[in-house]
């Protein structure tokens, strides 16, 4: 049995996780975290997450033992986090999106050290099969193909692009050997001139309630491919942070990534 502790569990992710959780018999919720002003402090999460008591109550100190600290929240209570949960033996789960390069490496340079240590802007599986297509298909296709990113959301999501939408342009940059800071454009507007043909743009689309939707089009001369993952419900990244909690536990100090959870790669990279 796999004890997990959720942060930022009042939020929409942090609830479904505890849901999910509660219904899969490999894993446990021992813990549900919030910021300190949240105002469903000491409320039972389970009956929060809408499946009943759990004996757990939201709170903003973590004083249980977990194997595996499922994190999301925000960029700087998640590097918090990580660091308490470094200093006890905790393994780090992070979704959490919207961490700055600095961030990333504080947790991947300090905490994964200590513990096991799995950052992703995505924990779909089906996005991350998203990702290595898209960095296939960005290796495989010869030189004269246009590359755009396209990303909706539903109307209430505050950054643009979004974590999901900056991995696929960083996997198709490394794919073509190209510097993300000298190629990325985001949206066009105006008297913009010609294309370069280096040029990655990136497309941020809200409005309604859309779950998420991203594709990536490589457009080349009388033909375009266009590899596209719709998300139907939060549901698929909530199974995926579950299932890399339960790989992620046991194993031994590093960085490992979702391609190690789809493989059931055994060590960190």
């Amino acid at each position: 049995m796999t004890t997990i502790a959720v942060n930022g569990a009042g939020g929409a992710m942090g609830r479904r996780i505890i849901c999910l959780a509660a219904e899969n018999e490999g894993c446990q919720v021992v813990a549900a975290l919030e910021r300190p002003d949240h105002p469903d402090l000491g409320k039972d999460a389970g009956a929060l997450a809408g499946v009943g008591p759990l004996g757990v109550a939201l709170s903003a100190e973590l004083t249980a033992e977990a194997d595996v600290l499922v994190d999301f929240s925000a960029p700087e209570a998640a590097v918090a986090r990580a660091k308490e949960c470094a200093g006890r033996g905790i393994a780090v789960l992070i979704g959490t999106t919207g961490l700055s390069a600095e961030q990333r490496a504080q947790v991947e340079g300090d905490a994964a050290t200590k513990v096991p240590v799995l950052i992703a802007p995505n924990m779909s599986l089906g996005v991350n099969l998203l990702f290595r297509l898209a960095e296939d298909a960005a290796r495989a296709l010869p030189v004269g193909y246009y590359v755009d990113i396209i990303e909706v959301h539903h109307r209430r999501k505050k950054d643009a692009p979004r974590g999901t939408a900056m991995e696929l342009a960083r996997r198709t940059c490394r794919a073509l050997g190209r510097d993300p800071a000298d190629v990325l454009c985001y949206g066009r507007r105006g008297l913009a001139g010609p294309r370069r043909r280096e040029e990655i743009a990136i497309h941020a689309v809200r409005g309604g309630d859309i779950v998420g939707d991203h594709t990536v089009v490589f457009a080349g001369e009388g033909e375009r491919i266009e590899l596209t993952h719709r998300a139907g419900s939060r549901d698929i990244f909530a199974r995926g942070a579950i299932r890399a909690a339960l790989f992620l536990a046991g194993k031994g100090p590093g960085v490992y990534s979702m391609e190690d959870v789809l493989s059931q790669g055994a060590g960190p990279h």
